[in-house]
């Protein structure tokens, strides 16, 4: 089992959120030097205002590193299966990176947060309790 899928996935979205803010502080900072409003709309001139646009750039850069670090524990907290699960052709159990062989529901528990609830299929409860005709009638 990989574990680099999950840190793979992570990593980007973090890349993108980091991107995602300093694009939007440097829109701010591009707006104030040339005024977009007035240049494309042709707004009336406004003049520059570096203390608002540090605030404003301060402010943002505070919540994109809330953010970025609610988007880090939520990551760490997660747990993936994938790739190729080695499960046994007789017994069902499954092979660990480690090579230890585990019960199908402790695996999926330790690796998942899936729990399993256990109960028997129509076509198992026919072939191990025939006597019950457990069949519905129409």
């Amino acid at each position: 089992m990989k574990a680099s899928g999950k840190d793979c996935i992570s990593k980007h979205v973090i890349a993108y959120e980091f991107i995602t803010i300093i694009s939007i502080i440097a829109l701010i900072w591009l707006n104030e030097i040339i005024d977009i409003p007035h240049l494309l709309l042709g707004a009336e001139s406004t003049p520059i205002n570096w203390r608002e646009s540090l605030f404003e750039s301060i402010i943002i850069a505070f919540f994109g590193a809330v953010i970025i670090n609610s988007s880090n524990k939520l990551f760490r907290k997660m747990k993936y299966l994938e790739g190729i699960l080695p499960v046994c052709a007789s017994c069902k159990r499954i092979r660990d990176d480690k090579n230890h062989w585990h019960q199908i529901e402790s695996f999926i528990s330790d690796m998942s947060e899936a729990e399993f609830s256990h109960t028997i299929c129509p076509e198992c409860a026919e072939k191990l309790y025939p006597k019950l005709n457990l069949k519905k009638k129409k």
